[in-house]
């Protein structure tokens, strides 16, 4: 029989509950200790973490360069969430509800969180990746949404139960994956019709989706992937595995990530150069 929970009257806060991330929760916001934020020289100062999350920006980021955008240019400074980095003043300032990532502007003197809305303002800004036909940018704004909506289900739900909390329960398991492999049904059979999400253009609700689906049914999530049977999602990963193939994407996932092979981490990016020469195996190999 399954011990029962009786919520207490009133809820109070403890810190050590919570498993691998509970340090990084609380229940108030603001900053905990004053810390400026570095900035670079480029146009756009980028403050992130190579999660799903931070990866849409920079491959987005990384996409416009290869456009010969040269506004895009950014410095992507880390913000280690494992450390309170995103409770300090100088990243409050930007983003109050300190969740990474955030964007500052320096041309337009602009502040932009939410990975959402940061998208949307880039693509705005330079012209790309949002159809300007009216029907088809609706219908990619309907999957950008869609992803905003559903992605703390995957990450929140289904990963945090599956792979962080510290006991592991049938009920909350069950509850998350079959909405997980709901979600994946949805993309799916969309796929199946289109090339892409929302049509044949590659937009900025592919960027969006592709760091927690895409990952996800290639079994590169939670160590989930027999678990959630991702080969059956032939749609999906047709359109998974043509969008990891862009050089675009496979340098943006690299940017700020601080886990998985050295090759493929680069904690911080301020140059182009930074992808041959400042990824981990190269620091470890030039460390004295």
């Amino acid at each position: 029989m399954v011990d029962s929970y009786t919520p207490p009257a009133v809820w109070t806060w403890d810190a050590e509950n919570g498993g691998e991330w509970a340090k990084i929760n609380r229940p108030i916001a603001g900053a905990t200790h004053d810390a400026e934020l570095r900035h670079g020289e480029h146009p756009l100062q980028l403050y992130s973490l190579g999660t799903p999350n931070g990866q849409k920006v920079t491959i987005l980021l990384e996409e416009l360069l290869a456009l010969g955008e040269a506004g895009a240019e950014y410095d992507a400074h880390l913000i280690d969430i494992s450390k309170g980095d995103q409770f300090s003043s100088g990243f409050v300032a930007i983003n109050p509800n300190s969740k990474i990532p955030a964007l500052f502007d320096v041309e337009a003197g602009s502040r932009v969180f939410e990975s959402g809305a940061i998208l949307l303002y880039l693509a705005q800004k330079f012209g790309h990746f949002l159809p300007e036909d009216s029907a088809k940018r609706t219908e990619a704004m309907n999957w950008l949404f869609w992803l905003q909506g559903s992605a703390p289900y995957l990450g929140g739900g289904f990963g945090h139960f599956y792979a962080y909390a510290p006991e592991k329960f049938e009920y909350a398991i069950d509850r998350f994956t079959m909405e997980a492999k709901r979600q994946m049904d949805v993309l799916d059979r969309e796929l199946a019709e289109h090339r892409f999400l929302g049509g044949d253009d590659y937009t900025i609700a592919d960027m969006a989706t592709w760091p927690w689906y895409g990952n996800l049914v290639l079994g590169e999530a939670y160590g989930a992937g027999e678990f959630l049977q991702v080969e059956s999602y032939k749609n999906l990963r047709r359109w998974a595995h043509e969008i990891l193939a862009r050089p675009a994407v496979q340098r943006g996932r690299m940017v700020n990530r601080t886990w998985g092979p050295p090759e493929g981490q680069l904690h911080e990016r301020h140059d182009a150069s930074d992808f041959e020469l400042r990824t981990q195996d190269k620091i470890a190999t030039d460390a004295p």
